[in-house]
């Protein structure tokens, strides 16, 4: 369900709407179903008529009503993206092991690669986000001289701040890893940045020199050791630990599961050029940028994953499937370590349409504004299925009453 916007919401969608179907014409690699879908449900959201919608009413007074219109959940629908990171937050906060301190870690990829990740996207992203890990794992088990295997929550992003495909990952990694031989949890307070840039560098191109096997591959990976001899660019939070802060999975929100571009962003649409705004990694300046129409919607849908990709995923000690079983050993391991972090993992809880709707507008939905009682379920109407449950058919066919006679006096 959709929270009341903040703005107009539709601009993206009149973006869309207007120019999609030349855009298509003239970009063949988008003509299919897939693409076809994603736009359609983008452009039906928050149209009760087209997605579906619940009615709520006053059940005291009869006068009060609120419609709620389905949400389509496409990856490129702006207006659901604000609800997947609420999502993603409360999810990753259910799955940090307490106790462990977490760094924010991102790995790039040169500009020299970014062509050869956008024409070879089903073949290279998921070797590419495994390759993170195993760097990350390479990297622990080097520092400490031992064999670590720590845990990563890694989500791939194909944007940067203006828009443009940069594939890179964003990493909420264990800060130190767990020690099958010796049963203990090594907590790494230094991490050696030269060493992660090279030690990222020879991972990454050894797998693109394996997943790919050309010949031109081959020489872009040659070419690529011999311009960056000290590795390539791996940002690691510096400064207080994430663990520091209210919530680590609330202090990375905002990195890895945010859209191409918000609806804030753009200034100005006049029916041929968009014009939108962000800050400059290279000058930490607000930078305006107007481009043609069809240029703006080849870099939103870019970015869009093949589908059935999963764009987050957890690999060791996070791993989903064996996380149960390695909780239990993580935390026999860290009652051997001293100066254990406490509380430095504080589960968030998934927010409703209701509590949305209230921050977002500072009133409850589900309040009569005539009587001040809360409204109730009262019609709910889907496109495919049609009516799902209607109340006012309930209460003629006096199924309420029934189920007080057979309760008895």
């Amino acid at each position: 369900m959709l929270a009341a916007p903040a703005r107009d919401w539709s601009v993206f969608q009149h973006i869309f709407a207007d120019h999609w179907e030349p855009f298509q014409r003239a970009h063949p690699r988008y003509q299919t179903a897939y693409y076809d879908d994603l736009v359609a449900k983008m452009l039906a959201c928050g149209n009760p008529e087209k997605m579906g919608y619940l009615e709520y009413r006053c059940l005291q007074c009869g006068q009060g009503t609120h419609v709620v219109a389905m949400s389509c959940k496409s990856s490129l629908c702006l207006r659901c993206a604000k609800v997947s990171v609420d999502n993603w937050v409360s999810q990753v906060s259910r799955v940090l092991h307490a106790g462990v301190i977490y760094r924010h870690i991102i790995l790039t990829v040169p500009a020299m690669f970014r062509t050869t990740f956008y024409q070879n996207a089903a073949d290279v992203l998921s070797a590419f986000m495994r390759c993170g890990a195993q760097c990350l794992d390479d990297f622990y088990s080097t520092v400490r001289g031992k064999a670590l295997r720590g845990g990563y929550i890694t989500v791939l992003h194909t944007h940067g701040r203006n828009g443009h495909y940069h594939p890179h990952l964003h990493v909420l990694a264990t800060s130190g890893g767990y020690d099958a031989q010796g049963e203990r949890w090594e907590h790494l307070q230094y991490l050696p940045y030269d060493l992660l840039r090279r030690k990222w560098q020879w991972h990454l191109l050894t797998m693109l020199r394996q997943t790919l096997k050309t010949a031109t591959i081959n020489q872009l990976v040659n070419a690529c050791f011999q311009k960056y001899p000290d590795g390539l660019v791996s940002n690691v939070q510096k400064g207080r630990v994430p663990a520091q802060y209210q919530n680590v999975a609330r202090y990375v929100a905002k990195y890895v599961v945010s859209p191409p571009i918000s609806v804030r962003r753009i200034d100005r649409y006049d029916g041929q050029r968009v014009t939108y705004h962000y800050r400059s990694h290279r000058t930490e300046r607000v930078e305006h940028e107007t481009v043609a129409v069809a240029t703006f919607i080849g870099r939103m849908v870019q970015h869009t994953m093949p589908k059935g990709f999963k764009r987050i995923r957890y690999y060791g000690v996070q791993a989903t499937k064996t996380f149960a079983q390695v909780k239990v050993v993580i935390r026999a391991a860290l009652a051997k370590v001293e100066g254990v972090v406490k509380g430095a993992v504080k589960i968030i809880a998934r927010l409703t349409y209701r509590q949305r709707y209230a921050q977002s507008t500072g009133r409850d939905p589900c309040i009569c504004p005539h009587c001040g009682h809360e409204m109730g379920v009262w019609r709910i109407w889907h496109p495919t299925y049609g009516v799902i449950h209607d109340e006012g058919e309930v209460i003629k066919r006096g199924t309420y009453a029934s189920s007080a006679q057979r309760a008895g006096p």
